[in-house]
């Protein structure tokens, strides 16, 4: 089976001042970044993570900067705040025309988990900007096993209820009423020329940034989603020899 690999960055934007968000209380570096050894078993994404010397409890999403594509995405609408960054690893969805094996692979939507990795966002950029390609590398966690770190640092999923709708659920278990929403793209920007192609650096190459658009308008608790940071997630060039669906 063909597995199209996919990481990014998604940051959500609401129509409410920015939140200071909780911050890990844990006195140790045991993160998934440091630690290979645990990557194969399930990967921590840094549960609100910063270091020990902060003793403020909380980090400030206001300082946190978005990524800029090569070609520039509209800048969020007025009025909006950035309310929730999170890490996206799943796979991109395509379909092949399987009469014709010259055809193009054809999107059909994503699916993906979203590990919170706002308070990164606001604290670490540099770090935040090397999170999509790490993760890409890394087994895509299983996510049920409520006594994992991946389950207690998981955002919510990430799905198309349509070829055209994109679908971000934040509310989980553990924080049932964070929100959802149903987007559209707006605007898409090809990603940097260095970004990750695919994992272990094989792969047909990035997928581009996004911004997407509530579609629900005001009845949407959020009104914008970027995706950023991303990498791999394309198909190959032709439908020769593939299924007529893959992911």
């Amino acid at each position: 089976m063909l597995w199209i690999q996919v990481a990014f960055v998604a940051a959500v934007a609401a129509a409410a001042p920015a939140p200071a968000e909780k911050r890990w209380g844990g006195d140790h570096g045991g993160h998934w970044w440091a630690t290979p050894s645990q990557t194969s078993d399930y990967i921590d994404f840094g549960k609100r993570w910063r270091s020990r010397d902060a003793v403020n409890g909380v980090c400030d999403l206001s300082k946190a900067q978005m990524p800029v594509a090569p070609t520039p995405l509209p800048s969020p609408a007025a009025g909006l705040s950035l309310s929730h960054v999170a890490l996206g690893r799943g796979t991109q969805n395509y379909t092949c025309d399987l009469s014709n094996s010259t055809a193009i692979p054809v999107a059909a939507g994503a699916l993906a988990t979203l590990f919170n990795v706002s308070c990164i966002a606001a604290d670490l950029p540099d770090l935040l900007s090397k999170l999509s390609p790490i993760a890409l590398d890394l087994p895509v966690p299983a996510s049920s096993d409520k006594s994992s770190p991946v389950y207690n640092s998981m955002s919510g999923r990430h799905y198309f209820t349509d070829l055209t709708t994109a679908f971000f659920n934040l509310d989980t278990e553990l924080h049932p009423s964070w929100g959802q929403g149903s987007f559209k793209k707006a605007n898409a920007s090809a990603a940097p020329a260095d970004a990750t192609k695919g994992q272990f650096g094989k792969g047909e190459g990035t997928v581009p940034w996004l911004k997407l658009n509530a579609k629900m308008g005001a009845l949407n608790q959020y009104q914008e989603v970027y995706r950023l940071n991303t990498a791999g997630g394309q198909p190959p060039k032709t439908c020769k020899g593939l299924p007529a669906s893959f992911e």
